[in-house]
């Protein structure tokens, strides 16, 4: 009898696989067996410092097939091809009610497993020409969607991304698609930096992870800035998206935009940094922040089905499920070459 193998995190780089029962879907729910799943960053911070006090399962950059169908389930059928946008808001309070359901805070089971038990209508449809891996992609491109609707970008303007890991690189595709008119990247790896050009980076800047004696973190800024501007065709920025959450990079995207631009932080760690509000304040670079995605996977889906997007470089890297711990490991040690690590789950 087949059972549900899953990786389940109990504390501090304690991520057990472990065998159990198939669940069954209830009240509009479907039972999809997951075929890719990708290891985000989010993934890694929660081995690595633990989160809460129950056992989770993790993982949530999923894709799959249907397999059951719960009752109430009308738009998706089995054998129905799914990217599942996993954390379920809870429908009811002010937030979720104007549509805003990201800022619900929303968590939930991730899809790291052989099946996965979900909302229907969090379930979305992909087509045949939509790989499993790039429909495990769809979760970060949402997330780069997401980002750069809220940094205004759209077809002529200039967009400077911070930070070359699969969301930079995700924020790249989808700038291009949305007709940027010049994409600059900054990151510490020059590797990555090359694949960035590959995925048509107009240019790049290399930024030494080192502080020099004698230099504070904001005339790193103010330098990284300089040098932004002066690759770039265009001058300044019209937008800036902050993808890596390095302090310096945070105070370089604002330094680097042009004045009446936006700045748009999407890496989250660390939880506080130092900023220059008063340059900010004064050249009127609003700080719009980002958070997840919401009503953003059709869009993404959508780029990658026209093949307006192609996420497959990015997946640099795969594992099956029974290695899932030797994957973690590995992206926990950040080395050249590898940027989005893949599991397959089937």
């Amino acid at each position: 009898m087949e059972e549900n193998l899953s990786a389940r995190l109990y504390g501090k780089m304690d991520l057990r696989l472990e065998t159990g029962a198939i669940p069954k879907p209830s009240t509009g729910e479907v039972l999809v067996r997951i075929k890719n799943c990708g290891i985000c960053g989010t993934d890694l911070h929660m081995w690595s410092t633990g989160f809460g006090d129950d056992p989770l399962v993790i993982g949530h950059e999923c894709s799959g097939v249907v397999t059951a169908i719960g009752p109430d389930v009308g738009h998706l059928k089995v054998g129905d091809r799914v990217a599942l946008e996993l954390g379920l808001p809870c429908r009811k309070c002010d937030f979720c009610r104007r549509g805003r359901y990201n800022l619900c805070k929303p968590f939930s089971s991730g899809g790291l497993a052989r099946f996965h038990v979900y909302a229907a209508d969090f379930c979305h449809a992909i087509p045949e020409n939509v790989s499993f891996e790039a429909g495990a992609m769809i979760e970060p491109l949402a997330v780069a969607v997401h980002a750069l609707r809220r940094a205004g970008a759209s077809v002529g303007k200039s967009v400077l991304i911070c930070g070359a890991g699969s969301i930079g690189l995700c924020c790249l595709l989808v700038a291009r698609a949305l007709g940027a008119s010049e994409i600059c990247l900054t990151d510490v790896s020059s590797s990555r930096l090359q694949m960035a050009e590959r995925l048509g980076a107009n240019c790049t800047v290399l930024v030494d992870g080192q502080a020099r004696d004698g230099d504070d973190e904001d005339s790193r800024a103010r330098g990284l800035a300089d040098e932004i501007v002066r690759k770039m065709s265009s001058g300044r920025p019209d937008c800036s998206v902050e993808c890596s959450g390095a302090p310096v990079s945070l105070r370089t995207a604002i330094y680097a935009t042009k004045s009446g631009g936006v700045m748009t932080p999407v890496g989250l760690d660390p939880a506080d940094a130092q900023l220059p509000i008063l340059n900010a304040a004064t050249r009127e670079v609003d700080i719009r922040g980002s958070f997840s995605y919401c009503n953003d996977y059709p869009a993404a889906i959508s780029l990658v089905a026209s093949g307006k997007v192609d996420p497959s470089p990015i997946v640099t890297t795969r594992y099956d499920l029974d290695n899932v711990l030797e994957a973690f490991h590995l992206a926990k040690r950040s080395l050249d070459g590898v940027v989005k690590i893949m599991i397959a789950c089937d």
